[in-house]
């Protein structure tokens, strides 16, 4: 073969290793989105189960979402701290919100890191009975346990 009878350029292999990366590229950047924006789900979902249940009056429910443990009646005395008396009490018709008939989550966050070196949990800003004032509620990530939020976040577009 002499250097005249070289094979003529073809791009079709070039242009279809390009079309592979930059497609590559748009699935990696499409699923970062993807994964940060549902990053909170799983504690917002516990959140919108424990306000569900309220709001249907099904206290024992709300209780075991907050504490994590849906079989709380089992061994009650491991919840003496905060019975679920006294969490019918706050959070019942005679509690800060009354008959609490709506909610809906407004934001969720992490707290800043200046208070939290490594958060636990996660807040979450809910809007109860369409009050003007929301509520910070925190959720822990690995047990799913429910409390007040140790520090009040306002969202400011955050989601």
């Amino acid at each position: 073969m002499a250097l005249m009878d070289a094979k003529e350029y073809d791009p079709r292999p070039a242009e279809k290793r390009r079309k592979i990366i930059a497609t590559a590229v748009v699935v990696v950047i499409a699923v970062s989105v993807y994964l940060y924006i549902t990053r909170y789900d799983s504690e917002k979902k516990v959140i919108n189960n424990f306000f569900q249940a309220i709001e249907q009056k099904d206290f024992d429910k709300a209780y075991g979402i907050y504490e994590g443990d849906p079989d709380w009646k089992q061994h009650p005395e491991k919840y003496a701290s905060y019975s679920a008396n006294q969490f019918k009490m706050d959070w019942g018709p005679q509690g800060e919100y009354g008959v609490i008939t709506s909610h809906r989550v407004d934001c969720a966050l992490e707290p800043p890191k200046k208070e939290f070196a490594a958060p636990s949990g996660v807040v979450i800003v809910v809007i109860i009975n369409n009050r003007a004032e929301p509520r910070s509620m925190w959720v822990e990530k690995k047990s799913k346990t429910v409390s007040d939020s140790p520090v009040p976040v306002a969202c400011h577009g955050a989601q």
